[in-house]
C-alpha cells in the first residue's frame, strides 16, 4: 500500500523487460524470481536431465540481458519461451549427433527415460510422443501459456497451433489410456 492506503499495482513482465532493455539491469532480478522455475521445468519436461535443464535456465536469463536491445514491447512470457526453446535446440544441434536432428534426439532421451521407474504414468505417456508435440502440451497445458502466444513462440499461427495441440491431445490421450 501507498500513503494514501491504495494498493500499489505491481509492474507487468513487460515493464519490467522495457526497464531492463533501457539499461535497469536490476530489474532482471525480477523476471528471473516470477520465471525462472517456469522455464526450469519446460526444459526439464523436454529433456529429463535436471543438470542439463538448470545449466538451459540459466543460460535463458543471461540471454534476456544480452539480446535485452532486440526485445520490442511484445508478451515478454512468449519472449522468454522462444529464447528457451531455442537454447534447448541448439543444445542438441551443436550436442547431438551431426546426423541428429533435434526430433531424433528427443526420441533417444525419451526411450532411455522410459526406462527410469520413478516416472509417473502420464509422464511416460509424454515421453511417447513426438517432441514437437511434447513440446506444445508442455507449454500449454502445464506452462499456461495461451495458443496466441505460442504461435508466436513456435512461429505458426493460431489455429494451427490449436490443431496441433488438439492432436497432440488425442495421442497423449491414447498412449496415456493404452497402458492402463
Amino acid at each position: 500500500m501507498n500513503t494514501n492506503g491504495k494498493l500499489l499495482k505491481e509492474p507487468t513482465n513487460e515493464d519490467l523487460m522495457r526497464q531492463v532493455a533501457n539499461g535497469a539491469l536490476d530489474q532482471l532480478k525480477v523476471l528471473f524470481e516470477r520465471h525462472h522455475a517456469h522455464v526450469y521445468r519446460f526444459l526439464y519436461k523436454m529433456c529429463r536431465d535436471k543438470m542439463l535443464s538448470e545449466d538451459l535456465a540459466q543460460e535463458v536469463f543471461y540471454k534476456v540481458m544480452k539480446y535485452r536491445g532486440s526485445y520490442n514491447n511484445g508478451n515478454f512470457v512468449s519472449w522468454l519461451f522462444a529464447i528457451a526453446r531455442n537454447s534447448l535446440h541448439s543444445h542438441f544441434k551443436k550436442n547431438g549427433a551431426p546426423t541428429e536432428d533435434i526430433d531424433t534426439v528427443g526420441y533417444r532421451l525419451a526411450a532411455s527415460a522410459a526406462h527410469e521407474e520413478d516416472y509417473s504414468h502420464l509422464q511416460r505417456a509424454l515421453d511417447r510422443l513426438a517432441p514437437s508435440d511434447k513440446e506444445l502440451i508442455i507449454l500449454n497445458r502445464f506452462q499456461e501459456i495461451r495458443y496466441a502466444e505460442l504461435a508466436l513462440i513456435v512461429g505458426s499461427t493460431e489455429g494451427a497451433v490449436k490443431t496441433k495441440v488438439s492432436r497432440a491431445l488425442k495421442k497423449l490421450k491414447g498412449f496415456y489410456f493404452e497402458a492402463l
